[in-house]
C-alpha cells in the first residue's frame, strides 16, 4: 500500500464525514445534540457495531468476495 492510496482514502472519508454538514447544517446539529444526551454506553455499543460493520466491508473486498 503507498502513501498515495492512504491520502486517497483519506481524502474520501473527509468529503463523506463533511457532506451532511455542507448539506443540512441546521438538521446536522439537531442531530448532534441528541448525540450529546445519549447514554455513553449507547453510544459506546453504536460505534463498536460500526467498527465490526467496517471491517467486515474491508475484509470482504480485500478478499474480493463482494466485488
Amino acid at each position: 500500500m503507498t502513501i498515495w492510496l492512504i491520502l486517497i482514502i483519506f481524502g474520501s472519508i473527509m468529503i463523506i464525514e463533511a457532506l451532511p454538514l455542507f448539506i443540512a447544517p441546521l438538521k446536522m446539529k439537531e442531530y448532534y445534540r441528541k448525540i450529546a444526551d445519549s447514554d455513553p454506553r449507547t453510544l459506546q455499543i453504536l460505534a463498536f457495531v460500526m467498527m465490526i460493520t467496517g471491517l467486515v466491508i474491508v475484509f470482504l473486498i480485500r478478499k474480493k468476495i463482494c466485488l
